[in-house]
């Protein structure tokens, strides 16, 4: 339950960290905890694939770490200063195969950060959150975070410096990017103290077999961040592959000339550790506060000394009560241990007063989460409101062991909380499998305005190597249905279907004028809604008579209402004194019963289709079917095209120069791929997914993310491999794959190695049925981190089961699979194995851990 909030720019200061909170609700809350709030009790473990900083989750020989710092600077490093262009705007995530972003570790990193992708968690911000947690996990100084950022839509100017450059050259893209000579040593330096360079990028300059696990550090402690890399260098004892060695020979030891460009004069500057610390974070926070013109950044976030998370107000059975439930959190970092009793939360009601004669709720403390720098406590609040009286605002006093108390008002606002709108997570679910939601929510009857329902969702794009790892964000309005009327609130439902396999991270906003119940976790939803039953007759707030929402106020409901947005019969005289308003599972639910009043892409100019007929025929060609793309693969693999100006024609006229392919298709409005075969894995679709018009002509349509407008030649001996009748995928856990058979969500060992060693394997291209290919023959296998598969015939120390939510990524091959997640296996094993063999747990040690 979240609210409106101010305008994001200037809303907080780096003083927060030891002076007053920021204003709450604030845009920034989500940021706020996805950097700080990392582990313990509701930790986001936004920094788990990066801690310790030596932690390879990548592969062997690639510091994760060092990666996410390489991102933040690939990233930016397009900007003119001149035009106001580039600069830190995620338009990476479209530039990865144009020549200049070499290796996978922009994917896996851009892969990783897209977890927490969402319309208050920008990729661009996401991004140079990365930088901050890299550099403070490997022990660097703590570079200010400011937000706002804007995600591009498309890939932006070339002009990453390249190893090949002149000195000359990279002076001059340094001031393109906004640098001086002396910031350009510094930057590089202090993105150099951390990693290495790889075979797989540069096999001129660490040739095969030359390095360990692929790669050359940059410096002795590439897992730490020091100034080693300024002292080597300057006392002649670097190994530096960008310094000495093979790269000398053919004109690629850019770190050189990087720092020898001014005599060494910068880099003396730098062999104070202190110094270069001090250094290091105001270059790295110009970095990534390189941003394109127009967009304007917050002040520096700190989190809150106190903040309100998760409350919720739930309307109990009978309609007379709400349960109010939620989290105090409160920051410990300067405290004692133990040092708090309890916490108080006192409230006001809906007219700003007490009319219950009871409105506090005292709490203790519950569990603990830590941050890099932070710890945290939280204090649970689950306590009984009156519907009639309601809620709208409460303070905070924090009571210490010592018989003191501090008293928290919100800057004097106190913390807001409207019972105006409150969606109904009970009667509310979701079908992940499917997409199918349905969502009920109350709105108090003095409110006259309807509601509607917001639905903020990723869309996968499709799989490609080393193509854009990001899901397109989308945003559906869907009107809501009036149903019954319990005491001082009327339900109000409505469904929508979520396809593409990630539903479980959309947020869902209710909304009626000004007021709204915004950014709820369509995660916390179950899988079936539950019956309300409620027996208050129906009243307006404050006077006991009809209200704006309910035609015949002074009666009381009895009739059975399903959440599908089939419309009600409110208007019916009642013949019962109680009510029972029955939300139907979403399993029942068909995208046919949803209204959709707008939709829009924020991450891609194209608009949703809402009118035009689908063309038969095109230049030879006839239409087919909307079909998915393949699990793994494209559905055509001939030749592929993409630009702003695509049309079916277009389109055709490509695939039939580029060899007279049998079968054309159109995808995400503006690309085109061409083939003589379909695809086993690729299945029809409804034709209401391929629902984007086409860049070039609004009067078509060309596919939708993951759906192909379909096409085929006759007489070009094209052939179709995949079945007409094959249904379309879902996402979901798969009981046998293989020989195997679903242990569950596993975690990593905590005794120094994998929870699997046997073998590892990682691909972009990841499926459960490959890797349990490639482990044929041990009892174990488990996928991790979406691309990495590993395989042994035990269970390495410390290695648990895990809730099966915390298993959320999907593989890097197919969205419709599960592959664990960040220090989480999807873990099988051989159904032939005997229930008796239990895991057999060992010791073994590795220098790194995952």
């Amino acid at each position: 339950m979240r609210y409106a909030y101010p305008a994001l720019a200037g809303l907080l200061s780096l003083a927060a960290r030891t002076g007053a909170d920021p204003t709450w609700p604030a845009a920034t809350d989500e940021m706020e905890e996805i950097v700080y709030q990392l582990q313990g009790f509701k930790g986001r473990v936004f920094n788990d694939v990066i801690t310790p900083c030596n932690n390879e989750a990548a592969g062997p020989g690639r510091v994760t770490a060092s990666e996410w710092l390489r991102v933040g600077f690939h990233d930016m490093s397009t900007h003119n200063r001149v035009f106001g262009t580039g600069g830190l705007d995620a338009s990476l995530q479209f530039e990865l195969t144009n020549g200049e972003n070499t290796g996978p570790g922009h994917n896996t990193t851009l892969k990783f950060l897209a977890n927490y992708y969402s319309s208050q968690s920008t990729m661009a911000d996401l991004i140079a959150a990365g930088v901050y947690a890299s550099v403070r996990s490997c022990g660097g100084p703590m570079i200010p975070l400011r937000l706002g950022r804007k995600d591009a839509t498309s890939s932006g100017s070339t002009g990453v410096p390249q190893p090949q450059n002149s000195a000359e050259t990279f002076r001059q893209q340094f001031d393109r990017m906004g640098f001086s000579t002396e910031e350009m040593i510094q930057v590089t330096a202090c993105g150099h103290t951390l990693g290495g360079v790889h075979t797989e990028e540069f096999p001129e300059i660490v040739p095969a077999g030359t390095g360990t696990n692929g790669q050359k550090p940059l410096d002795t402690t590439d897992a730490t961040f020091d100034n080693k890399v300024v002292t080597e260098y300057i006392s002649g004892t670097t190994q530096n592959p960008l310094v000495v060695g093979p790269a000398v020979a053919v004109n690629r030891h850019s770190d050189f000339k990087v720092f020898n460009i001014d005599g060494n004069a910068t880099m003396n500057g730098l062999t104070s550790a202190s110094t270069f610390r001090d250094v290091c974070k105001t270059v790295l926070q110009k970095m990534i506060d390189t941003v394109p013109s127009g967009v304007t950044l917050t002040d520096p976030i700190a989190p809150y000394a106190v903040k309100p998370v998760d409350m919720q107000l739930t309307l109990n059975s009978g309609g007379s009560s709400f349960l109010l439930t939620g989290y105090i959190r409160v920051r410990t970092t300067n405290r004692a241990s133990g040092a708090i009793k309890n916490v108080k939360m006192t409230w006001k009601d809906r007219n700003g007063g007490c009319a219950s004669g009871s409105c506090s709720y005292t709490a203790t403390v519950q569990g603990a989460g830590t941050g890099f720098d932070d710890t945290f406590e939280f204090f649970p609040i689950s306590t009984n409101i009156p519907a009639s009286s309601g809620i709208s605002s409460f303070t905070v006093t924090v009571n210490l062991n010592d018989g003191t108390s501090e008293s928290y008002d919100n800057n004097g606002n106190s913390y807001p909380l409207s019972d105006a709108i409150i969606l109904q997570k009970p009667q509310s679910c979701l079908l992940q499998s499917s997409g199918a939601l349905t969502v009920s929510a109350l709105v108090r009857n003095d409110i006259t305005t309807t509601p509607s329902l917001g639905i903020s969702y990723l869309t996968p794009r499709g799989v490609v190597r080393n193509g854009n790892p990001v899901p397109i964000l989308s945003s559906t309005t869907v009107a809501m249905t009036k149903g019954d009327c319990i005491g001082p609130y009327t339900f109000y439902s409505a469904s929508y279907t979520i396809t593409g396999g990630l539903s479980y991270a959309a947020k869902l906003s209710v909304t009626a004028g000004s007021n709204s119940d915004s950014f709820n976790k369509a995660s916390d939803l179950s899988g079936s809604c539950a019956t309300f039953s409620g027996t208050a007759s129906c009243t307006t707030p404050g006077s006991g008579g009809g209200g704006g929402n309910d035609p015949d106020a002074s009666s009381t409901v009895a009739s059975t209402v399903a959440s599908t947005v089939a419309p009600s019969s409110s208007a019916a005289e009642p013949s019962s004194t109680s009510s029972v308003v029955k939300v139907i599972s979403s399993s029942d639910i068909t995208s046919s019963t949803t209204t959709v009043v707008s939709s829009t892409t924020t991450s891609s100019s194209a608009p949703t289709a809402t009118g035009p007929a689908r063309k038969q025929t095109v230049a030879g060609y006839t239409r087919l079917r909307c079909v998915t793309e393949g699990s793994g693969v494209r559905a055509l693999t001939g030749a592929s095209f993409a630009y702003d100006t695509m049309t079916l024609e277009s389109c055709a006229a490509n695939c039939t120069a580029a060899g007279n392919f049998a079968y054309f298709g159109t995808e995400y409005s503006r690309e085109c791929y061409c083939g003589n075969t379909q695809a086993a894995s690729s299945s029809e679709a409804p034709d209401s997914e391929c629902n984007m018009l086409c860049a070039g002509d609004a009067t078509e349509y060309c596919g939708a993310g993951n759906r192909l407008e379909l096409y085929s030649k006759p007489g070009t001996g094209g052939t179709s491999t995949a079945s007409a009748a094959q249904p379309t995928a879902t996402l979901g856990r798969k009981g046998t794959v293989g020989d195997y058979v679903f242990v569950g969500c596993q975690t990593e060992a905590t005794q120094g190695g994998r929870a699997l060693e046997g073998k590892s394997w990682a691909d972009d291209g990841m499926t459960l049925e490959g890797c349990a290919e490639t482990c044929s023959g041990w009892e174990y296998f488990g996928v991790e981190y979406g691309r990495e598969c590993y395989c042994d015939n035990t269970l390495r120390g410390g290695s648990a089961p895990a809730p099966l939510s915390d298993c959320s990524f999907t593989c890097a091959g197919t969205p419709y699979e599960y592959c664990g997640a960040g220090n989480r296996l999807e873990l099988y094993r051989l159904a032939s194995a005997s229930p008796s063999s239990k895991a057999r747990r060992s010791r073994g040690e590795r220098g790194r851990r995952f």
